[in-house]
């Protein structure tokens, strides 16, 4: 006996605080995240919009084992503060997120941007059609700009 999809995202979700969701059974969807049409989330991938507004746009392809998260806990572990820091994320449409990055609380990706595989985007606004790569990010804006009016 083989379940289907449907049965085994109801056991897990019996089985941990992931909640069902239209991407994968092993997408932690923590909060109410405003998620657009055509949106891939690849499995063991986060998104946390507990506490603050996350919007992610149409046709966003997001990769495995990405970390999107409004929440920043740090100074509050080391007892700078009695809080965890929840700032907003906006992810415009057609966005690319390779996997392993992290998107923090505060970024502001615009449409048509890719996020390469491995980068840490702190806060900030990225301008549409860049490239957003490496640890410390490096924002390349409007690299995609002139391939994407070539191909219109």
């Amino acid at each position: 006996m083989n379940p289907t999809q449907d049965e085994l995202q109801g056991w897990f979700s019996r089985l941990t605080d992931f909640k069902r969701n239209r991407f994968h059974p092993l997408v932690w969807i923590n909060g109410e995240p405003e998620i657009g049409e055509n949106v891939y989330i690849g499995g063991l991938s986060e998104v946390n919009a507990k506490g603050a507004r996350v919007v992610i746009g149409e046709h966003c392809d997001i990769a495995s084992f990405v970390a999107i998260n409004c929440a920043d806990s740090h100074r509050k572990c080391i007892g700078l503060t009695d809080k965890a820091e929840l700032r907003d994320i906006t992810i415009g449409h057609h966005v690319f997120i390779g996997s392993h990055s992290v998107i923090k609380g505060g970024a502001q990706i615009g449409h048509h941007s890719v996020v390469a595989a491995g980068t840490i985007v702190d806060p900030c606004e990225v301008p549409p059609y860049s490239l957003i790569i490496g640890n410390p990010m490096v924002v390349k804006p409007g690299y995609y700009l002139q391939q994407i009016r070539e191909n219109s």
